[in-house]
């Protein structure tokens, strides 16, 4: 008696950037066997300058990092890594153990920053202004008067550099991995087949919007008028 198949059992397919760099030449009309290092330094270029356009294009969940700071009494600005994408979240932290506490803060925007009469004002920090320069600062205002010990920011750092070597493999999820191939496939098209390249730009668009409806945040909003201000008493 035949036995009943099964499933694998394991979830870990997660092929290298040389596998998937393989599979994009095929659906490019190249075949493995006639691929040369100028095919190859294509790929690597290709495979870095999509990631960059996906860093771009909106928020990568899964390269969210929390990053805490020590504060200094008196000094406005602190030093961002320059892999800092944008910085979505921060809190500011007053005490130690037990008896600390977290306090968000808003975004504020360059002018709004600049608007303020006097930058020297110390207090607790209740804004930032996030400047994205190529070595990017986050500046607080009022600026730290000891009271508070750190700030912690969730930030979007960048995504990994892509590299052939060693069987490396590429920065993202498991859900983005068919996105990455038509994405490759259709920067590559256009240059070894360009006869295909619009069929795989519409095929790149399609995974690349599947996959970000995967990549938000599941919670609830619960939203409710405020009230009190239509009666009189």
């Amino acid at each position: 008696m035949a036995s009943t198949p099964s499933t694998s059992g394991t979830q870990s397919y997660n092929p290298s950037l040389g596998d998937i760099t393989l599979q994009a030449f095929q659906m490019c009309g190249v075949r493995p066997t006639a691929l040369t290092p100028e095919h190859m330094t294509s790929a690597f270029s290709a495979a870095n300058m999509m990631l960059s356009t996906w860093a771009a294009k909106g928020i990568n969940l899964w390269k969210i990092t929390p990053t805490t700071v020590s504060l200094v009494q008196g000094t406005a600005a602190y030093t961002v890594p320059a892999s800092v994408v944008t910085i979505l979240d921060c809190y500011v932290t007053v005490g130690t153990g037990t008896t600390s506490t977290d306090r968000y803060i808003l975004p504020i925007s360059r002018t709004e920053y600049a608007s303020q009469p006097n930058k020297s004002t110390q207090g607790f920090p209740t804004t930032y202004w996030f400047d994205r320069l190529t070595s990017p600062t986050i500046t607080f205002w009022p600026v730290p008067d000891g009271n508070e010990v750190s700030f912690t920011y969730y930030a979007v750092a960048q995504i990994q550099d892509a590299t052939l070597k060693n069987g490396a493999l590429v920065d993202i999820p498991y859900y983005f991995l068919e996105a990455f191939l038509f994405g490759l496939a259709f920067r590559l098209s256009m240059i070894w087949a360009p006869q295909l390249s619009m069929g795989y730009k519409a095929l790149a668009d399609e995974a690349w919007t599947n996959a970000v409806t995967q990549n938000i945040e599941t919670s609830q909003i619960y939203i409710s008028p405020t009230l009190a201000g239509y009666w009189r008493t």
